[in-house]
């Protein structure tokens, strides 16, 4: 971010995010960050199903009205419904970076991973279609990233992705019982194909769909997210020449972490203690937050340097409540050790 920055101001770049260039640089990395999370959903989700489902349908839309009240409270401005979505999410490349060495029990692990998963795409989709609304709100009209604007496009909308989705699952059928050698090749070259289509027509549903099933080569999928990460973060340091609006940024990491807090609270009951207070703790926001903000940010011109530092408070957060839980609460209780015989 801060080598985007320095690379900002020393080239003199103006304002980028009116090009066609930066729109649909923008949608594929936001659609690249929807397939890894789609793809990511192990196999074996349908454990804990239910707390899955809560926190990625209520949880989701709690935490996204708690942190749109909170920043209504403190800017007062349309802004703070789309912001609210932006950062709802948990990030699943930190949680597949931290789980490794986590205290966290196998089962507590699972629900963590596939929460990750299984939200990003959720909040991508929210963020899309309701900034239709803040832009309403703001009296002036229109959506992002050629969204639907109204009732009907929203129909037609996903009348569109779930027929380019049904269509991906033929082909990706065909595609596995074709006897072209090598068969890996074949299929990352259509997934590549698949992925353009939906980023020309901004299929954005149609890529988490396609992510649950057409998973050709999960290494690949990894090093691209990774590269769409990084090339996501150096962007955003682009669009910080404009300032940081560091107190708004720290109102709304705090309200981010806060939700998460509250929202796992209440679905994790009945889950070991250790679980809870990694689970309620675990709020890490990542390439989602970033594609978002820089999705966002044509329409609304304050939301990197809002987003920006609320990303790395959040994080900050994470670390230094995750650590201190470890150290001082999370850590497993011993067994209790047998009594001695004092006469043997």
């Amino acid at each position: 971010m801060v080598a985007g920055l320095v690379f900002a101001q020393s080239a003199g770049v103006g304002d980028v995010t009116t090009s066609q260039f930066y729109l649909y640089t923008v949608i594929g990395l936001l659609a690249i960050g929807l397939y890894s999370s789609a793809s990511g959903i192990p196999r074996e989700a349908v454990r804990d199903l239910r707390i899955v489902l809560i926190a990625v349908t209520l949880g989701v839309l709690v935490k996204a009205a708690l942190i749109a009240a909170v920043m209504f409270i403190v800017i007062r401005e349309p802004i703070a419904l789309v912001l609210g979505i932006a950062v709802a999410q948990i990030d699943p490349l930190s949680v597949a970076a931290m789980i490794g060495n986590s205290r966290m029990s196998p089962r507590a692990k699972n629900v963590l991973l596939v929460w990750a998963s299984f939200d990003d795409p959720i909040t991508a989709l929210l963020v899309v279609y309701l900034s239709a609304l803040a832009l309403r709100w703001e009296n002036v009209g229109g959506s992002i990233l050629d969204g639907p604007g109204d009732f009907w496009s929203y129909l037609l909308n996903l009348g569109a992705n779930l027929a380019f989705a049904a269509v991906c699952l033929g082909i990706w059928v065909a595609v596995r019982r074709s006897k072209v050698r090598p068969a890996q090749v074949l299929e990352v070259v259509v997934l590549l194909l698949l992925l353009a289509f939906a980023v020309r027509f901004s299929l954005l549903l149609g890529v988490a769909l396609l992510g649950l099933f057409y998973r050709p080569a999960p290494r690949l999928a990894d090093i691209a997210t990774k590269g769409a990460y990084m090339l996501a973060t150096f962007a955003l340091g682009m669009l910080l020449v404009a300032g940081v609006a560091w107190v708004n940024g720290l109102a709304l990491g705090v309200a981010a972490f806060g939700a998460q807090m509250l929202v796992a609270y209440l679905i994790t009951r009945g889950m070991p203690r250790a679980d809870r207070g990694y689970l309620i703790l675990s709020q890490q926001n990542g390439i989602t937050a970033i594609v978002l903000a820089l999705t966002l940010q044509p329409s609304f011109p304050e939301t990197v340097a809002i987003v920006a530092p609320a990303i790395l408070i959040v994080n900050v957060i994470h670390i230094v409540t995750t650590e201190f839980w470890t150290r001082h609460l999370g850590a497993p209780v011993p067994a209790p050790r047998e009594p001695v015989d004092s006469h043997s």
